[in-house]
């Protein structure tokens, strides 16, 4: 299985920015999809997440609003759009799959590299 994360940058604050993720190896339409991020310092949170069972979706209070999740099941792609960023956005994120329905910890069975986005005020 891989999963192949890409689309990070350097923005403005306010600005916006999609992350795309192709996974292979796995079937994708089984799998909850998910974004996760990690400042320097600081552990690594769930950002957002696509359930594949209930076709739902979850937000961390910190994105909720601003950012949204997507997939395309015929292209094993999740994207993340991120709408208003803010300085403190500023972190690697990672994306990464797991079988269960509802995943909402840490331990995804599989994880992408991570690609940077930094904010600047």
């Amino acid at each position: 299985v891989q999963l192949q994360a890409y689309g990070g940058g350097l923005v403005q604050t306010g600005d916006s920015l999609r992350l795309s993720c192709v996974a292979s190896g796995l079937r994708f339409g089984l799998y909850t999809m998910a974004w996760f991020r990690q400042a320097p310092g600081k552990e690594r949170e769930l950002v957002a997440a696509s359930f594949y069972r209930t076709r739902t979706t979850y937000y961390s209070d910190s994105v909720k609003g601003r950012f949204t999740i997507s997939r395309d099941n015929a292209k094993n792609t999740v994207f993340l759009q991120m709408d208003s960023l803010k300085p403190e956005d500023t972190a690697a994120y990672y994306c990464a799959s797991d079988p269960r329905a509802r995943p909402l910890d840490l331990y995804y069975e599989y994880w992408g590299q991570g690609t940077q986005v930094t904010v600047s005020s």
